[in-house]
Formats: structure tokens, C-alpha cells, sequence
């Protein structure tokens, strides 16, 4: 079904940005790159999809078994995103808050052409439909002419939940909180700019080169944008060996070597930030117990510290092993959407944060990435991301923090405000 052809790059990372401005002209594009971060379980440094053969578009009514049933048809290459309310589909939840981006609630594509590559070698795959276009396309790719003079857009940027109303909801979780309805939630909240216009792929580079993740993504469906800077991985899976790796704990980074090492050491004695990932912890080890087999599920790596260009980040590792036979959207199911972006218990969690945030989530604090032709996957979290609606000229962005019985809620904005400074930085002049 698929041509595979194979070179040796001189320059990979000068290739990767001529991949991305070539692939830019097709209406569906997904561009995931580990910016040569260290990740044990990374399978690739860039993958690039385009061009849609087929493709499902659905909202979250029966969305499981829809996307269940295209990717065991094609058993190909897929890629796309799940939005966070497709938890309406597996829970009795709602989503009635305002969108300004109306995305479908799933999207994923499978690509015409394909470019996978590794260290210096791009392995090219191609439907056989049209593989005879390969050299041609590589030749045109060599050549493309960048222009990396990137202009701030300077959007006019508003917050939808004000300092002063973030702080009454962030208290009136905490009530929930200690009344035991939930013990963890992630509360989110919006910043937006109406009646504009942007570069998607100048923004993508700008906010890119500001934080080098290991699961940035340039995703492009017609006139929906995602271009995400997100340092998390929701869930992939590798054979029958199924990896979580979820985010609770913050810090700043420092330009001083000495504050940088403080702030770092900081957050892994943190006892309130602990508390946090543990939680989540044990809530992703239940989610993965749905389909592992007996026995399998383990902690990995419990509250390791990461450190990126922007913060550093307590991370947790949650391993499993499945049956070859287990359906790879079942595990996703049994497991979405991820409990960093929810908290614990998950279904109490969504329903207080589903009446108190005042946006709907839609694809920020879902997952994009891709399944394999042999059942294999690999998502991110939607999180330091910007959102656009070229239709709609609208431009979004939310950020959250996890609220515990340890909280505060100054400290909580605060956490809020330094997550979005890439976000702020590359669409507004100040």
C-alpha cells in the first residue's frame, strides 16, 4: 500500500523547517517535532503527514467506535487529535460553555505522503498511488527558500475569567475540596483575541524556538491551526507496552546557574507539588488497569524532575502491558481524557470544572499525534498551544494549574500567568 524510500540528510534540522514550509500548502498537515529532546520512548525526531486520502471528521456522539472502526479498516498511518469533550461520549458529561474556534471534536486524516525521520536518515512513504512524485517533491523540499524574519502579531489578548473571579472559583473548588466531594482538580482558563488575523507558521517557528519541546506540533485542517509548544505526553504505545507520562509540578527557570538549581531543587521537595502528581499518578495507574494485563501496571519513574527551556516540570512514568488483541482506541478510551488535565476523581473532577470554567475546552487539554498501520500510537497533550480559526478570525489560548487542599489561590494565578508567557510573547508586544 505505501513506498517507502530512504536518504541521508546533511542537515536534518535545516530540513525539517524546508519539510515544514513545503508541507504548509496542503490543506491537512500534521508536523510533530522532538526538537532532538532526550526521550527514552521517542520512536522519531520529526514526522511530517500530508494530503488527506481519507479522513474522519465526527462530533463526540458514538466518536470511540467511529474512530475504532476507521483505523481497523485502514490499518494504515493516522493522524489527528481528540478533543477534551469527547468525554461526553464515554461519561454522562456535558460541554455547554461559549467557543469561539469550533473545531470538530475529532479529526484524523490518513495522509498521501509521509516523511519519518531519525538522526540523519528520512525514510519517505508514500501511497503507491502516487510514489512516482517522491523525487520530485524531496527535490522541491531541498530547495525551498526560507524567511525567518518574524514579525509579533501584537494581537489585542483578553482574558476571559478575571484575576479577581479566578480567585472566587479557585476558592469554591477548594470548598469542594474539602467538603471530599474531589481531591484534585485542573482548573483552566481562556485568553483570546477576536476580528484578527495571523501567520500560523511564523507563529509556530516563534513559539517553537522559544521552548523547544520534545511534542511540538504544526497542525493544519483547512482553516484550523493548533501550534502547540506542549512538553507532554498523554499516552503511547509500543507492541503490548503502554507509556504515560504525566505533568503536575512548575518552577521558573533562571538565567543565574545558582537560582536555576534552586528553583529546581524547590520543586522536588515541594510537598504540595508532590502531593499533585501522586494523585495523578494513581489515578493514571486505574485509567491503564482497564486494559492491562494483570499485574502490569508500574510506576516507572515517580516525581522526576525535567527541565526545559522556559520551566522545569515533575514528571511521573506509568508503564503497562496489554494483550496483542487489545483494540489501540480501547486503551485510549478507557483512559481519556488524561487525568493531569482533569483531576481526581476524574468524573467529579470534569463536572465541577465543566460548571465553573466559562470556555469549552474543545481541543486544548485533548491529545494529537498518530497510530501506526500496526496498531502502535503516540499523543501529546494539548497544553502551551495557541488555537486559530482562520474563518472565524479568532485566536485562543487557556492555560490551568491542578487545585489541591494545599492551594493557594494567588500562587495558583501566578502558575497560570507563567505558563502563558510563551503564548503571550509571540502573539503580543510586550
Amino acid at each position: 500500500m505505501r513506498t517507502s524510500i530512504f536518504k541521508d540528510l546533511q542537515d536534518p534540522i535545516l530540513f525539517k523547517k524546508q519539510l515544514l514550509a513545503w508541507g504548509n500548502q496542503f490543506r491537512e498537515v500534521v508536523f510533530l517535532d522532538s526538537n532532538n529532546y532526550p526521550d527514552t520512548y521517542s520512536s522519531y525526531d520529526c514526522v511530517c503527514a500530508v494530503d488527506a486520502f481519507t479522513s474522519i471528521k465526527t462530533d463526540y456522539h458514538n466518536v470511540f467506535e467511529d474512530l475504532k472502526q476507521y483505523q481497523s479498516q485502514t490499518r494504515d498511518w493516522l493522524f489527528g487529535y481528540l478533543s477534551y469533550d469527547l468525554k461526553n461520549d464515554t461519561e454522562d458529561l456535558v460541554s455547554n460553555n461559549q467557543d469561539g474556534l469550533h473545531f470538530p471534536d475529532l479529526f484524523f486524516f490518513q495522509p498521501k505522503k509521509l516523511f519519518l525521520l531519525k538522526g540523519n536518515q528520512l525514510e519517505i512513504c508514500y501511497l503507491n498511488m502516487c510514489d512516482d512524485e517522491v523525487e520530485f517533491d524531496f527535490e522541491n523540499i531541498r530547495f525551498q527558500i526560507l524567511d525567518f524574519r518574524f514579525q509579533i502579531a501584537n494581537l489585542k489578548i483578553e482574558q476571559q475569567i478575571s484575576k479577581e473571579k479566578y480567585l472566587e472559583k479557585v476558592s469554591e473548588i477548594l470548598t469542594h475540596i474539602h467538603r471530599g466531594d474531589i481531591y484534585e482538580a485542573n482548573f483552566c482558563m481562556e485568553f483570546f483575541a477576536k476580528n484578527t488575523e495571523i501567520n500560523p507558521i511564523e507563529i509556530y517557528h516563534k513559539l517553537n524556538a522559544i521552548s523547544e519541546p520534545p511534542f511540538a506540533v504544526y497542525f493544519k485542517n483547512n482553516t484550523n491551526y493548533l501550534l502547540s509548544a506542549s512538553p507532554e505526553r498523554y499516552l503511547k504505545k509500543e507492541g503490548t507496552k503502554v507509556i504515560s507520562q504525566p505533568i503536575k509540578g512548575t518552577s521558573k527557570r533562571f538565567s543565574d546557574t545558582i537560582k536555576d538549581e534552586k528553583s529546581k531543587l524547590e520543586l522536588s521537595q515541594n510537598t504540595k507539588e508532590r502531593s499533585e502528581n501522586i494523585m495523578i499518578v494513581d489515578l493514571v495507574r486505574n485509567d491503564l488497569s482497564h486494559t492491562a494485563t494483570k499485574g502490569s501496571v508500574q510506576v516507572s519513574a515517580l516525581c522526576e524532575i525535567h527541565t526545559f527551556k522556559q520551566v522545569h516540570q515533575m514528571i511521573s512514568t506509568i508503564i503497562s502491558e496489554v494483550l496483542h488483541t487489545t483494540s489501540p482506541v480501547d486503551i485510549i478510551k478507557s483512559t481519556f481524557p488524561m487525568g493531569s488535565m482533569t483531576g481526581a476523581p476524574k468524573i467529579s473532577a470534569m463536572k465541577i470544572i465543566e460548571d465553573l470554567e466559562e470556555t469549552k475546552r474543545g481541543l486544548y487539554s485533548g491529545a494529537i499525534g498518530y497510530f501506526t498501520p500496526t496498531g502502535n500510537f503516540d499523543f501529546n497533550v494539548v497544553i502551551r498551544s495557541i488555537l486559530y480559526n482562520s474563518d472565524e478570525k479568532y485566536v485562543s489560548f487557556s492555560v490551568g494549574s491542578a487545585i489541591t487542599a494545599a492551594s493557594n489561590p494567588e500562587n495558583e494565578y501566578e502558575e497560570c500567568l507563567l505558563k502563558a508567557v510563551a503564548m503571550l510573547s509571540v502573539l503580543k508586544n510586550s
